[in-house]
């Protein structure tokens, strides 16, 4: 198992209590990428440093505290310049350097499993890589294993794999297109259909709710990014009326841009919804931020015009009674439901069933 040491940066406006939130959320990216992790160093800072991102002191403390550790990869949680990531290759020695956006792809790249889902994980990665192409990184090369695999290249080399990664961006763009078009077929094939298409941040428990409310058996892990391929199952809402409803990738903070856009077939099943359920987890001490993300990926994707029911999932994990009426206050038109223990679900299934019959 690979040791990690993580970095977090405190900007103007920034609370200390966010970034260690960030932090947290970070140390769960690493888990489920299979490393440890075993520091964590922060920095207070009145702007961000252009060569190495923190002071250049700190950046020497930061590899002298990883050697001392022992740790094999270190972890920004803020993304690098290519610039930053070779200065730090400078200092570090056998060190890897990586940021969220990395690590964020690599976990893409493990948990993808479909030709659509590898083909937009693929092209994301070489877009991420190509201007970051150093002696840590080799598309070739990246099959060895662990995160962010390190080789031996001379420049040569990484001329050779610059091309290489340029050529397999234009093959995946091609073979994304055909994907593309096939989705389409099928989209079109459903539009008369009243569509739902859930959405929320990654380990909201949507896949659960999703059986719940479908009796499908979409995998269910306990990790982040469990779920990549969109899963459709109808939905039954009473006697005569039923609707299709779509099971979306994960949003999380800072997803890399590449990403979105590789996602974008995946995620035009939301495009093209009647009715979005945007899925929060009501025990999540920030689910506020959650849902300024949620909104900030619908806003980018054009989807901000759909019908919206916000759900709060795992509301058997609120205890705090003065929570629960915050959230009532705050969200008088959420649905509260509990997909593991299947409490409230036919609630929730009459809300849809009320836009159904308003705006269908």
């Amino acid at each position: 198992m690979e040791k990690a040491l993580t970095i977090g940066v405190i900007l103007p406006g920034i609370n200390e209590s966010d970034v260690q939130n960030h932090l947290n959320e970070l140390d769960l990216l690493l888990a489920t990428a299979g490393a440890e992790v075993v520091g964590r160093v922060t920095q207070r800072l009145s702007k961000i440093n252009t060569p190495f991102f923190v002071g250049k002191g700190k950046a020497e403390q930061i590899i002298n505290q990883a050697k001392m550790l022992n740790v094999n990869l270190i972890l920004f949680d803020d993304e690098l310049s290519p610039a930053q990531i070779k200065n730090y290759h400078r200092l570090a020695d056998d060190i890897k350097i990586m940021d969220r956006s990395g690590l964020i792809l690599d976990i893409f790249q493990k948990h993808a499993q479909t030709r659509e889902a590898k083909t937009q994980v693929d092209l994301a990665f070489c877009q991420y890589l190509l201007p970051r192409l150093t002696r840590q990184w080799t598309h070739l090369e990246r099959q060895m294993g662990g995160i962010g695999t390190r080789a031996g290249m001379g420049e040569t080399q990484i001329e050779i794999d610059r091309r290489l990664i340029r050529n397999r961006i234009s093959k995946l763009k091609r073979d994304l297109k055909q994907i593309d078009c096939e989705r389409k077929t099928q989209r079109q094939r459903r539009k008369n259909e009243f569509r739902v298409a859930m959405v929320g941040y990654t380990n909201a428990g949507k896949s659960t709710l999703f059986n719940a409310l479908t009796g499908a058996n979409v995998y269910i892990q306990n990790q982040l990014f469990a779920t990549l391929d969109t899963t459709i199952r109808q939905l039954d809402l009473g006697s005569s009326h039923q609707a299709l409803l779509s099971d979306t990738v994960g949003f999380i903070r800072k997803l890399p841009h590449n990403l979105i856009a590789s996602f974008r077939s995946t995620l035009k099943e939301v495009l093209e919804s009647n009715l979005i359920l945007i899925i929060l987890d009501a025990s999540s001490s920030i689910m506020d931020e959650h849902l300024e993300t949620i909104r900030e990926v619908l806003c980018e994707l054009g989807a901000s015009h759909i019908p919206e029911i916000s759900v709060f999932n795992k509301i058997d994990l609120v205890t705090n009674k003065d929570l629960i009426k915050r959230l009532q206050r705050n969200f008088p038109d959420a649905v509260a439901v509990s997909a593991l223990q299947h409490l409230r679900l036919n609630e929730l299934k009459t809300r849809i069933l009320l836009v159904m019959e308003n705006d269908y």
